[in-house]
């Protein structure tokens, strides 16, 4: 009767079977349908924003208000959508990663190769910040070493797909692949360096004390209907939550892109700029506290008006990756001293990142 329920709460549909639930063929015919839909509506944005904003409104093209109004209308419905249609394939990819398959995959592996391991799968695993602590014990009690659980720790929050399908969305898939690169190597070398240092004993007594169990629990079995469920209920979870934090991030790079002159920024953030602008734009970022969703569109706007790409890819890792929120609740588990080294280290990296970009780009 156990395993019944634990189903039915997976995926209602199982438990009702033939009670207004659509057949697998009817799912996927449904599916493409709005898929469909999506990429007609996708590609109409653009001039839908320009009718409503020049049309209907009858701001003047070219002028400060006007070119706001078209920035925030066009890439406020593009952003969402791109979203919701992101999220909802990682959800179902994440159906196959969970937090304890994730942990079991990591645990004894040599610590190279699980730094790498780790940092690939923070990008499809649920993170956030008050999941830190109970991911950091889950980890360390069974048996993954210390510096792959801190490669595991900064790539999730770093490297996710809201961040990927903003930057794709605003910015282009060049700019995507250069901070998925980067990010991950930054999650790798912090985790490598800070396991290399071999500072377990700056860990709290009570963590190290604990010890694995040894249950696990029960493998869920999904079926394909359960897992693109999953991927509904993803998009149902994170898209409500982050919605208003895309509202307000588009909205202050509309007012960049609208109100701040062309060139006005490249004399603190440009390619030109003092050698200090990239560890300023770190030591700026890392008391702010957001998320990807909020701090992206302000990276477009930022890099719009002259910005150097390894300044302004500096400053949203540090905001993004060193979180005080999350900095904060890992004094749980951790010394000040071994908080320090992480901060110290990803800092190091974060900086290497804008320097090298500056350079090349």
């Amino acid at each position: 009767m156990k395993s019944i329920n634990v189903v039915s709460a997976a995926c209602p549909c199982r438990a009702n079977r033939g009670a207004g639930c659509p057949s697998p063929w009817r799912r996927i015919v449904l599916g493409l349908a709005g898929l469909s839909a999506w990429f007609v509506i996708y590609r109409q944005l653009e001039g839908w924003s320009r009718s409503l904003t020049y049309g209907l409104l009858g701001l003047t093209r070219g002028s400060h208000l006007g070119q706001t109004v078209e920035f925030f209308t066009f890439e406020t419905p593009k952003v969402l959508m791109l979203l919701t249609l992101v999220v909802y394939g990682v959800g179902v990819i994440r159906s196959f990663f969970t937090p304890e398959k994730t942990r079991a995959i990591l645990a004894g592996k040599r610590e190279s190769v699980g730094n790498v391991m780790a940092a690939l799968l923070g990008i499809v695993t649920p993170f956030c910040s008050c999941s830190a602590v109970p991911l950091f014990i889950g980890f360390v009690t069974a048996g993954v070493p210390l510096g792959v659980t801190f490669s595991f720790l900064i790539s999730a929050p770093m490297v996710n797909e809201i961040a990927l399908v903003l930057l794709y969305g605003l910015l282009g898939w060049k700019v995507a692949a250069i901070y998925l690169g980067t990010g991950l190597t930054v999650a790798i070398v912090s985790g490598w360096v800070i396991g290399r240092l071999d500072m377990e004993e700056h860990v709290e007594s009570w963590v190290r004390e604990l010890r694995a169990t040894g249950d696990t629990p029960p493998e869920e079995r999904l079926s394909w209907a359960d897992r693109f469920d999953r991927g509904g209920q993803a998009v149902r979870e994170i898209v409500a939550k982050v919605w208003p934090y895309v509202l307000v991030g588009i909205a202050v790079g509309a007012g960049i892109h609208g109100y701040v002159p062309t060139g006005a920024l490249a004399s603190i953030m440009g390619r030109g700029a003092a050698w200090w602008s990239v560890p300023l734009a770190v030591v700026i970022g890392v008391p702010m506290y957001s998320n990807a969703a909020g701090i992206v569109p302000v990276v477009h706007a930022l890099l719009e008006k002259g910005a150097a790409l390894g300044t302004t890819l500096a400053f949203m890792m540090s905001v993004i990756a060193l979180s005080l929120p999350e900095t904060i609740i890992l004094r749980k588990v951790l010394r000040p001293r071994l908080i320090g080294v992480f901060v110290g280290v990803v800092t190091a990296g974060i900086i290497l990142v804008g320097y090298l970009f500056n350079a090349i780009m």
